[in-house]
């Protein structure tokens, strides 16, 4: 196995163990031929193509063929190792904190090489879950390698991972090849978001590391919760027992006043590219994608209620539950601002990072409109 990253698999969390972990314990894919599954990959190839042309048609952001990033149709295995080095590099400036304080106490060094291992398996058990449940994602962070590149400019890739997408199709009972191509609509407009708007990737990742940097907690209790995350997969928790937290998310259980601050501008853009994506999935949609209503209310009835109890409780643990309301709140924003001001009037978000909405205006799309596009005189 390629090591990722090498030394810092003696940190906090040895990223090789989770890997190997993901990679043993992720679920088998549907049963498909060697040339159903040739047929799936360039299918999903063929469509992410021509989903570039439409997205940038239907938002008018950004000139065709601009751009430098790769699409990647993965497997599940190949889908964790491209999270981990994204993962890797987003929490390097938090791990290496929490190692020189764990580094510190007395003992520390020897806690710190068991402690990785230890979450390195439990991170392992959550990826392996999160594996079979992603359809397509635009890595921004990620750096490139020789196995997975990356764009020219310092990362950004569009991974397609097929497995998923053929379960999904087969589940929901649609038409498969209108269902692979909506899935390539979303997912790139989210490429077509990041290389149109040149500063978005370095402002997202300002505000994550800064929302990391304002972590206080002690080492041990961030491990915590992500130890009880994947003993609730592997259903160690007692049966109806509750969390003395509520259930809170992985995310709230970090905040500091600062982070909440940063967390609600962290929300609000999230849910605007969220958004966004499925409304021009929606928008472009009927015109490429004939069965595309069918699609639409078929998976947002699966996305809403979740596979399972256990889904539901690992949704609520890791903030995925916080994500469904992305998807709904933003893509109310989208719709009201193009209805009032249009395509053009809405691209105005895109400007800089002043122009993006805040929490409040994604609830109260007539406050944005007033903010970005009120007139000198006003």
């Amino acid at each position: 196995m390629t090591s990722i990253g090498g030394a810092a698999s003696s940190g906090m969390i040895d990223w090789n163990l989770a890997v190997a972990t993901a990679t043993r314990f992720v679920r088998p894919g549907p049963e498909v031929s060697r040339d159903e599954a040739r047929a799936v990959v360039a299918e999903l190839r063929k469509h992410a193509k021509a989903s570039e042309e439409h997205v940038r048609g239907f938002t008018r952001l950004g000139e065709a063929g601009t751009h430098d990033t790769p699409v990647l149709v993965v497997d599940r295995p190949g889908w964790v190792r491209a999270n981990v080095a994204g993962f890797r590099e987003l929490l390097k400036p938090l791990l290496d904190k929490m190692q020189e304080r764990r580094g510190s106490s007395p003992g520390g060094a020897v806690l710190g090489a068991v402690g990785g291992k230890v979450t390195g398996v439990e991170v392992g058990m959550l990826l392996s879950f999160m594996s079979s449940r992603v359809l397509g994602q635009y890595e921004t962070f990620a750096p490139a390698s020789r196995d997975l590149p990356g764009g020219e400019e310092g990362g950004g890739r569009l991974l397609l991972v097929a497995p998923n997408i053929v379960h999904v199709e087969r589940e929901l009972e649609v038409d498969p090849h209108d269902f692979r191509l909506w899935v390539c609509l979303h997912e790139e407009t989210h490429r077509t978001q990041f290389t149109a708007v040149p500063w978005l990737r370095d402002h997202l990742q300002g505000e994550i590391q800064s929302f990391l940097g304002e972590t206080e907690m002690d080492p041990m209790t961030v491990l915590e919760r992500i130890r009880e995350a994947a003993q609730s997969l592997a259903g160690g928790r007692p049966e109806g027992e509750r969390d003395e937290d509520g259930g809170r998310s992985l995310v709230e259980l970090v905040q500091t006043p600062a982070q909440r601050e940063i967390l609600g501008r962290l929300t609000a853009v999230m849910s605007l590219l969220e958004g966004h994506a499925d409304f021009v999935m929606d928008g472009v949609g009927p015109s490429v994608v004939p069965s595309v209503a069918e699609i639409r209310e078929k998976f947002q009835q699966r996305r809403a209620k979740g596979a399972s109890r256990l889904d539901l409780a690992l949704r609520r643990l890791l903030g995925l539950d916080a994500k469904l309301r992305q998807y709904r709140d933003g893509e109310r924003f989208v719709r009201a601002v193009v209805e009032e001001v249009g395509m053009d009037g809405f691209n105005r978000v895109w400007t800089s990072p002043n122009t993006l909405p805040t929490k409040a205006e994604i609830a109260a799309p007539g406050d944005w409109i007033a903010r970005v596009h009120r007139t000198p005189e006003s």
